[in-house]
């Protein structure tokens, strides 16, 4: 741990949700839960709630690289998290700034499509992740649908789930963490969510599995960015990865059980208490 006056600090690079339910609104709230100084940069400017985007507009490379070296002049950097890169372009920028700063820690949140079905990545940006960003990563933090496009075969089992993880992890030589919480198994006619969420890890040759009861109760907008940015401040604050990703599940499970009500939407509640 750094010394108790020194507040860790952590990055998030990636895109505003005006909503504050995804995005660099929720990676703030979930560093600042976590008691992590958060600094930003910000890719694309979104107009969106809880249930649909209307629009994007993307942040040019320049600025966005401009944002990252003001951030890490002026504070050490103990950890970063990207989240919504958008365009080929963007991601470039992203990538040779990373290596220029040197930040050592670095989440990759492969951000593709929103919960409403808004495309968030552009599709000839999906092989410039995996060949310009990805290999600079420590982890990255697919869900099922990610993971898929990613590892390039549909995941059903948790077999599939645990081969994936190795997969992607041998093929980008990080560590790569499968989110469960899209898996489902059959019963009758229709597919059923599965009772429990399982998080499979596969980091310095080792598979990790993290079980955590689903959670019933408010929305799961912005779930994967709470994920990514509770691993990142863990990281910060110098936890190890396996542990930092069994404790970000958790605090996703209690952020949707601490659910704010806001009238019409319920959004996560992330200032609970955290242990992290």
């Amino acid at each position: 741990m750094p010394p108790e006056h020194i507040t860790p600090v952590a990055l998030t690079i990636a895109g505003s949700d005006s909503g504050g339910g995804a995005g660099i609104q929720t990676d703030l709230k979930t560093f600042a839960a976590h008691k992590v100084y958060g600094t930003t940069a910000i890719t694309c400017v979104t107009a969106q709630n809880p249930d649909t985007v209307i629009g994007v507009e993307a942040i040019s490379p320049e600025m966005v690289v401009r944002q990252i070296n003001a951030v890490c002049d002026g504070f050490d950097i103990a950890a970063a998290k990207t989240g919504m890169l958008y365009s080929a372009d963007i991601i470039y920028a992203v990538a040779d700034a990373v290596r220029r700063r040197q930040i050592r820690q670095l989440v990759v949140d492969p951000v593709m499509v929103a919960t409403s079905g808004a495309t968030l990545l552009q599709d000839d940006a999906i092989a410039t992740l995996q060949e310009a960003l990805l290999p600079r990563a420590l982890l990255v933090t697919p869900n099922i649908p990610e993971a898929e496009i990613l590892w390039g075969q549909p995941i059903r089992s948790a077999e599939e789930q645990q081969d994936a993880a190795e997969g992607i992890a041998m093929r980008f030589g990080i560590a790569c963490v499968v989110k469960g919480g899209h898996m489902t198994e059959d019963e009758g006619s229709a597919p059923q969510q599965r009772p429990h969420i399982v998080n499979v890890l596969y980091a310095g040759g080792q598979l990790h599995s993290f079980q955590h009861d689903r959670v019933a109760g408010g929305d799961t907008h912005g779930t994967g960015c709470t994920f990514a940015a509770a691993v990142t401040a863990s990281l910060a604050k110098e936890l190890p990865l396996e542990r930092a990703v069994e404790a970000a599940g958790a605090f996703v499970g209690r952020a949707i059980a601490h659910a704010l009500d806001t009238g019409k939407h319920r959004p996560l509640g992330l200032f609970h208490h955290t242990s992290a």
